[in-house]
């Protein structure tokens, strides 16, 4: 299941790839929110083989690491998404 957005369908659209697929957000997403509205889920564990959405939404469980390209790892909570990010959700390194 995904994310619905319920409010602020009015803000304009933002372009990003994940996993090389585009994508559109809103301006103002985080790139939790903008992965979730498109997608079902945020990564695959490290840990075992379960998909994750993230868990505290505020960046203190370290569940929502994916990579962005030229900045690394990133958590997905608490960034900004912004026009033409490249986000992978493969294995991030730390």
């Amino acid at each position: 299941m995904r994310l619905q957005r319920l409010a602020e369908t009015d803000r304009p659209a933002v372009s990003f790839t994940l996993d090389g697929r585009p994508m559109a957000a809103l301006e103002g997403d985080s790139l939790l929110t903008a992965i979730l509205t498109e997608d079902t889920y945020l990564r695959t564990s490290e840990f075992g083989d379960g998909r994750r959405a993230g868990f505290c939404l505020m960046g203190a469980c370290q569940d929502c690491w994916v990579s962005v390209e030229g900045s690394g790892r990133v958590r997905a909570c608490s960034t900004p998404i912004t026009e033409g990010m490249r986000v992978s959700r493969g294995t991030v390194q730390p």
